[in-house]
């Protein structure tokens, strides 16, 4: 009689615990998710694709996608858990300007203060941004939901996490792993654009070399930047004045120290934090749904228009230009935000038609400028719809 009660004891036991497994709690959307997130980890250490990004984002939905029976406070939305404080970082913005500080701080403008026109280029590429916002309305998005969604044409993922945390949280793991996605996916989505809207004598324009920059321009630049972009949107101010303030902290030379702490230790432990929680938040119940699929539509779509913008500008402002002053279009790509990986794409592309037509100096102008670009963008969006 013991031993029965010792059984049943047992067995009763045994049926709890199974309940509170991953495996009694598993749904299809569940294994979905755990495939995509083993995607991005595979093509992040097989194909290199921006694995910094990708590693720390597939592993988060992995996290995110272990199933559990609902208060057992463990999943980044459910309060009290470990993984939902560390996602505060994300829903309130915290964690994007602390990047823009890192983004600051190792980002050399040089070759945008010695040919500023390339300033126009970046801003060309953001068409992306408000092209993609308009036709999101089209769709049936709400203006708040198309803003969030546009932002991811500006192939800056902080960026898109810090304006989707405002406009539309519940779409936010969507945005952001779309965003980091196509940023990873640059080399991929950008090339056949730029080839098909450029002819073989305009792949080969080689452009003057980029003047000197003194350390005077180089200190002057992020006030002058810092207080020209917020003075027009001051809603762009939480990301502008770390990007700026980081950039001080390198060009001073009298700040080292902090400089590099915010270019080393800190925007890496703040890149893995923000890619795990993001990843943490593809939950299947929040992310299979048809607008996450639209969203990751119109962010393809975004990218596309925000490339034939910064090319298409090339080609149109190169009209005005004389004979040795021109741009070479190749380089229009790299007005998107995803430094350096766009201007590196540009390189790639020219150095396949010339082999000694190193574009990447040049091309870096309008990355760097494409940063900017999409913060002021940003706060553009933000200004209207928050």
């Amino acid at each position: 009689m013991e031993n029965t009660s010792f059984f049943t004891f047992i067995i009763d036991h045994l049926g709890q615990f199974l309940e509170y497994t991953a495996f009694a709690n598993m749904t299809i959307g569940h294994i979905v998710m755990i495939m995509i997130g083993l995607a991005f980890i595979y093509l992040a250490i097989s194909r290199e694709y921006e694995p910094m990004l990708l590693v720390p984002i597939g592993f988060g939905i992995l996290v995110g996608n272990i199933a559990f029976q609902p208060g057992s406070e463990i999943g980044v939305y459910e309060s009290g858990s470990v993984m939902n404080y560390l996602y505060f970082g994300v829903l309130k913005g915290v964690y994007p300007p602390l990047i823009f500080l890192g983004i600051g701080a190792m980002t050399d403008f040089s070759a945008l203060i010695s040919n500023p026109k390339l300033m126009l280029v970046g801003a060309a590429a953001q068409l992306g941004i408000f092209g993609a916002y308009g036709i999101a309305l089209a769709l049936g998005y709400s203006p708040s939901e198309a803003g969030a969604i546009a932002i991811i044409g500006g192939a800056d993922g902080p960026t898109a996490i810090f304006v989707s945390s405002r406009l539309a949280p519940e779409l936010m793991g969507a945005i952001a792993v779309s965003a980091y996605s196509y940023m990873a996916l640059v080399p991929v989505i950008q090339p056949p654009f730029m080839k098909l809207l450029t002819n073989s004598k305009e792949r080969l324009i080689r452009m003057k070399p980029p003047r000197p920059v003194s350390k005077q321009e180089k200190i002057i630049f992020p006030i002058a930047g810092l207080l020209l972009t917020c003075f027009l949107v001051p809603s762009g101010l939480p990301l502008l004045a770390m990007l700026f303030l980081g950039n001080l902290l390198k060009e001073s030379t009298v700040t080292k120290r902090l400089a590099d702490t915010a270019k080393g230790p800190m925007i890496d432990i703040v890149t893995i934090l923000i890619g795990l929680t993001v990843g943490a938040s593809t939950q299947a119940s929040n992310f299979l749904t048809m607008k996450s699929l639209g969203i990751f539509f119109l962010g393809a779509l975004a990218f596309a228009i925000a490339t034939i913008g910064g090319v298409g500008f090339v080609k149109i402002i190169n009209l005005f230009l004389k004979e040795g002053n021109k741009i070479n279009p190749l380089i229009g790509n790299a007005g998107v935000s995803a430094v350096p990986a766009s201007a590196r794409v540009s390189q790639v592309v020219g150095l396949s038609y010339d082999k000694t037509n190193h574009l990447l100096m040049h091309a870096m102008g309008p990355n760097v400028a494409g940063v900017i670009g999409s913060a002021v963008a940003a706060g553009v969006l933000l200004s209207f719809l928050f």
